[in-house]
């Protein structure tokens, strides 16, 4: 097992050799990334590790991350993705649970400005809202050390490319809904994955809106059966006195981002 130095100078580990390859594959660790091998104290570098380095996935540039996933994800397993989202809730219910009450309470405070009349702020703001909560669920997955200002890293790691992607991402939505509908929902499904594409490869908006576009159209109908093996557990959690809809969200959410990391960071 190894332990990395991150970007933000945080240790994160002990983890696999494989979920090294993946970090480096996705432009998250260099080769001059620091890192501690099994069983010993000394900091190294990655480049310092040939059974890290040899993988092909780890020659891949991080700019090669539009293409590569698209051909290297196998079929999306959506009820996998709900399975495992269910054990990920079981073992982290109080955390995930409170991360999406204030998210969600934050998400309504700023739709509640559009029945004021003012429409900007939520396509400003969602976006990047969607991108912390999605970062916060992304590190659990993985394991690593969180903190409830995780959630909010769409401010610090990825804040003008959310925006930006935010707006679009509204406004392409809201013309193809008015387009007889279908080019709306196409395009929803296609975005899913943008804004944590944006703060998890520090990708630019356009970068992350065709990412995402790409790697999803590929599998479209299955990223729409995750979508919409959501809806039952919502109505569930309004159904159980609205508070139920606070563990119907982390579990749908939870569901997103393994198939994030399926399809965007698969395995060998």
């Amino acid at each position: 097992m190894y332990t990395i130095i991150g970007g933000d100078g945080k240790e994160y580990g002990p983890v696999s050799a494989d979920q090294v390859r993946s970090w480096i594959a996705g432009g998250r660790a260099k080769l001059t990334t620091r890192i501690k091998g099994p069983g010993s104290d000394a900091w190294r570098t990655v480049a310092d590790f040939p059974e890290l380095t040899s993988s092909t996935a780890s020659a891949a540039p991080a700019a090669s991350v539009s293409a590569a996933p698209a051909a290297a994800a196998a079929p999306l397993d959506v009820m996998g993705c709900y399975s495992r989202s269910w054990a990920l809730l079981k073992a982290n219910f109080w955390p995930l649970f409170g991360v999406s009450l204030l998210m969600n309470l934050l998400f309504a405070a700023v739709g509640y400005t559009q029945f004021k009349g003012i429409f900007f702020v939520s396509p400003l703001l969602g976006g990047i809202l969607a991108g912390g909560m999605y970062y916060y669920f992304l590190k659990k997955v993985r394991g690593q050390p969180t903190t409830v200002g995780d959630a909010f890293a769409g401010f610090t790691k990825a804040f003008l490319p959310l925006l930006i992607a935010g707006l679009l991402i509204s406004i392409f939505v809201t013309v193809g809904l008015i387009l007889l509908v279908i080019p709306g929902i196409y395009l929803i499904v296609c975005y899913i994955f943008a804004y944590v594409l944006a703060v998890d490869k520090g990708l630019g908006f356009w970068e992350s809106m065709e990412t995402s576009r790409k790697v999803v159209a590929r599998q479209w109908w299955r990223v729409l059966g995750l979508i919409l093996m959501g809806i039952p557990f919502m109505l569930l959690g309004v159904a159980a006195l609205v508070v139920g809809i606070f563990i119907a969200i982390p579990l749908v959410t939870g569901a997103f981002i393994y198939a994030y990391e399926d399809l965007f960071n698969p395995k060998a």
